[in-house]
């Protein structure tokens, strides 16, 4: 396969860099379309930088039963599921921790070295506290509880925008990359799609980076290393350890995780940040491929990665 029988689309998207690859270029612009309708979708019922999306109107309705978009409720629904399914290690209400933390805009935006904060460690509330209705998309959030979808949010639209473009080019080849959160969709091409694996999602391709290939489901990485800043000279970054509420201190600086969906993929990569030194074995226990660096460079893999030749129907869900 090479890079001359593809079409190939870069953009910005959510905060982060957008690449949509499809096995045939004359079904670009149609799969482009498509992409971009999923996208801005979801930045008007998800964003937390928006005054006017969906997501920061709840936030801005504590105490009060809110119907949602169905869009939205689905965000929802796997922003609370990824809670339940790593016990916490991933949860939405983090949404004010990781604002006083000094990530209060889009990321371009955010000020790279500033002066103090005065951040104390508590733990955020917990999905628990949200009282949701999938099957209504009734949800009802107490006050002081900021929803924060923003990783969760970012895999569901490549995963939906996967899926859109592929049907929109009828079950042609799709790679989707918001990121670095990768989804794929329709037929692959000949020798499946290679992903480099990379702590920055905007660095160049590299032969001598890993290469894994796929042909369904997802990849997500999750890292300590990109979205950073400075605070008085106190290094932050944007994944939050629920239960402190400050950015994870932890022995993991990257994750990389492939499931049989992007938003699974991101769960179980934040959540091995999150998890530090369990982080393997539970990956193992869920049967899943990860890769995780920590903070000397040294990698770390569960027993399923690399899965170069693995049959599509195995991989795994969380």
């Amino acid at each position: 396969m090479t890079a001359s029988v593809l079409g190939i689309a870069d953009d910005r998207a959510l905060g982060g860099s957008l690449r949509l690859v499809v096995t045939d270029p004359l079904t670009l612009r149609t799969a482009k379309a498509a992409v971009d309708r999923v996208i801005k979708a979801i930045d008007a019922a998800a964003s937390r930088f928006r005054e006017d999306s969906e997501l920061s109107r709840l936030n801005a309705a504590p105490e009060r039963e809110v119907l949602v978009s169905p869009l939205l409720a689905q965000a929802i629904a796997a922003g609370i599921r990824g809670a339940e399914l790593t016990g916490g290690a991933v949860d939405p209400t983090v949404g004010k921790a990781i604002r006083l933390a000094g990530y209060d805009a889009d990321f371009a935006q955010v000020i790279k070295d500033g002066g103090p904060l005065r951040v104390r460690a508590t733990r955020v509330p917990g999905w628990q506290a949200i009282r949701f209705e999938a099957a209504t998309r009734r949800i009802w959030i107490p006050s002081g509880v900021e929803i924060d979808l923003g990783a969760t949010a970012k895999a569901l639209a490549s995963d939906l925008a996967a899926k859109a473009a592929a049907e929109a080019i009828e079950g042609g080849g799709v790679l989707m990359s918001l990121g670095g959160d990768i989804a794929v969709a329709g037929a692959a091409p000949s020798g499946r799609w290679p992903v480099q694996i990379s702590e920055d999602s905007g660095a160049p391709l590299d032969d001598l980076e890993e290469t894994v290939t796929i042909d369904d489901g997802g990849i997500a990485t999750s890292s300590t290393t990109v979205r950073r800043w400075t605070r008085a000279g106190v290094v932050l970054h944007h994944i939050i350890d629920p239960a402190t509420g400050l950015p994870v201190d932890g022995p993991w600086r990257t994750a990389t995780v492939a499931a049989a969906t992007c938003v699974d993929a991101n769960i179980a990569s934040t959540a091995a940040i999150v998890m530090g030194h369990g982080a393997l074995s539970w990956l193992e226990r869920q049967g899943l491929a990860a890769r995780l660096v920590d903070q000397e460079g040294r990698v770390e893999c569960t027993s399923r990665w690399p899965f170069v030749g693995v049959p599509a129907n195995s991989r795994r869900s969380l």
